[in-house]
């Protein structure tokens, strides 16, 4: 299948004069900054937050005891819409408000290189509403993006995959576990210190999310934090899908650890609709996944379970041995992802790289660049500076959106790692969707069409016609390429040649109809 893909990143916000009380109503003040033309009214009737794939829908979900205090000593906002202060751009991205960060969710991507541009745009656009709040109120604005304040809170950096319900919910968890736990060897963004838990050994952890994750599954992502997240909100049709919701990933300023983090879950995802299953389980995630983060040297074993009885297996493997055998079984499998050989090939000589010296991976991994330039700081210092402080400071340094002042665009400057889009794709990114997803259209009405707009969603866009208000329903467009119709939308001119290109593709399971109000 053609599989949809999508980034969610939350941003770390500085604002100098605010208090962490009061960062709610300011990061809605930064999203309302936004300079980019805009359609505001987001449809929540399709969002379920609740409901878990494993076939019910919780009670509740849970909230830190922090956030509690922080959003009652924030002004009441009217509804979830105007505290969100929802921005829906020109390239079919979201940008909003999320629990005192500016959240940008990109457009649905169906190719790797799609996708870090559009990330890397996003990374422009939060930048451009800060820019913007400080020359409104003249408070210095500081946009971060990674996963941590240093203080005992975490923000997220998801990402969402179109999958078949072909896969049992259980089998999934299972199947994906060992996955995600060792993933962050190549994935993970780097930290300094930690905020959870006393641990011995290393003060550098390979993870920004690893000492969050406190269990297996979970629906929450504010508190009981899953390796598999099992929220189960498809945007498609759902007897045929499941969108698949990962929190477990750090933010990457690498366009390579991004392109990888990705596009090697998405290969195993294809292994796995494709009736491939892991040999072994670990024996407990939670814990490997922890062990993993505190192991720069990347020699710990953790303990796992043969699946099978039949056979022989070692009773504890390395996160590089537990990756080889999640790429070697990508690699028997085909795909329909446009970067495929790449990222297998990338996958394998980082493995190989990371298994004779780590540090052949700093022009690629997050964790090891960030590691190189502490390592230098100290080597230059001699061990003066009050180290968890000024390392501290470093760490957050090289996040900095900031092209002036983050440590990852020095090294972008410098040419000292690797790049996979150029600027110029970049700035595109920030004007035009992706001509391939359904994510065109939404583009398309924000661009040429936003005064006739009701409402939008991943999903739908409802808006208003010549003769009465209209549903333009893209539950069905997630497999395959639309770049037909969505050439077709580009050459409109009016809405009315909107809607004639819209309904030229009913058969590809699109539908226009009345809304429920206009036939009332």
């Amino acid at each position: 299948m053609t599989r949809l893909l999508g980034l969610e990143t939350e941003y770390g916000l500085d604002i100098d004069g605010i208090e962490p009380g009061q960062m709610i109503a300011e990061s809605r003040e930064v999203v309302l900054c936004c300079p980019q033309p805009y359609f505001d009214k987001w449809d929540y009737a399709h969002e379920d937050p609740r409901r878990d794939i494993r076939g019910y829908r919780v009670k509740r979900l849970r909230r830190p005891a922090s956030e509690v205090e922080y959003a009652s000593a924030d002004p009441r906002f009217r509804s979830i819409s105007e505290e969100h202060a929802d921005r829906i751009l020109p390239c079919g991205a979201r940008l909003y408000n999320d629990h005192g960060h500016p959240e940008f969710s990109t457009p649905e991507c169906v190719s790797l290189q799609d996708l870090v541009r559009y990330d890397r745009a996003g990374e422009r656009i939060v930048r451009q509403c800060a820019a913007f709040y400080t020359q409104r109120t003249g408070r210095a604005t500081r946009i971060v993006k990674n996963n941590t304040d240093f203080h005992g809170s975490s923000y997220g950096s998801h990402e969402s995959y179109l999958v078949t319900r072909t896969i049992p919910a259980d089998t999934l968890i299972a199947a994906l576990a060992p996955f995600l736990a060792t993933r962050q060897i190549f994935a993970g963004a780097g930290k300094v210190g930690h905020d959870v838990r006393r641990h011995r050994g290393s003060s550098y952890q390979i993870s920004q999310r690893a000492e969050y994750i406190d269990t297996v599954a979970s629906v929450d992502t504010l508190t009981r934090r899953a390796l598999v997240n099992t929220r189960d909100e498809p945007h498609a049709d759902e007897n045929l899908y499941r969108r698949l919701h990962i929190i477990v990933g750090d933010a990457n300023m690498s366009e390579w650890a991004t392109a990888m983090k990705v596009g090697s879950l998405a290969l195993v995802l294809d292994a796995l609709e494709a009736g491939w299953t892991p040999p072994f389980t670990l024996t407990n995630p939670v814990a490997a996944v922890r062990a993993i983060a505190m192991d720069p040297s990347l020699s710990a074993l953790v303990p796992v379970d043969a699946v099978h009885r039949s056979g022989s297996h070692p009773s504890a493997m390395s996160a590089i041995e537990i990756q080889r055998a999640y790429r070697d079984a990508a690699g028997e499998c085909s795909s329909d992802l446009r970067e495929r050989d790449w990222v297998l090939s990338e996958w394998t000589e980082a493995l190989d790289d990371l298994m004779e010296d780590p540090e052949r991976c700093g022009d690629r991994i997050d964790w090891i660049a960030k590691r190189r330039m502490i390592q230098l700081f100290e080597e230059h210092t001699d061990g003066q500076a009050d180290p968890q402080g000024a390392l501290q400071s470093i760490d957050l340094a090289y996040h900095d959106t900031d092209p002036a002042e983050g440590l990852y665009h020095a090294l972008e400057d410098e040419g000292a790692i690797r790049r996979v889009v150029t600027d110029d794709a970049i700035e595109q990114a920030l004007r035009e969707p992706p001509i391939a997803t359904r994510a065109f259209v939404r583009g398309h009405f924000v661009s040429h069409h936003r005064d006739r707009m009701i409402a939008a969603s991943w999903s739908e866009i409802a808006f208003r016609s010549e003769d009465g208000a209209r549903v333009f329903d893209m539950s069905g467009l997630v497999d395959g390429s639309l770049e037909p119709m969505n050439r077709d939308l580009a050459a409109a001119c009016s809405l009315a040649d909107t809607e004639r290109a819209l309904r030229r593709y009913r058969a590809t399971g699109t539908r226009i109809e009345g809304t429920k109000q206009d036939q009332e």
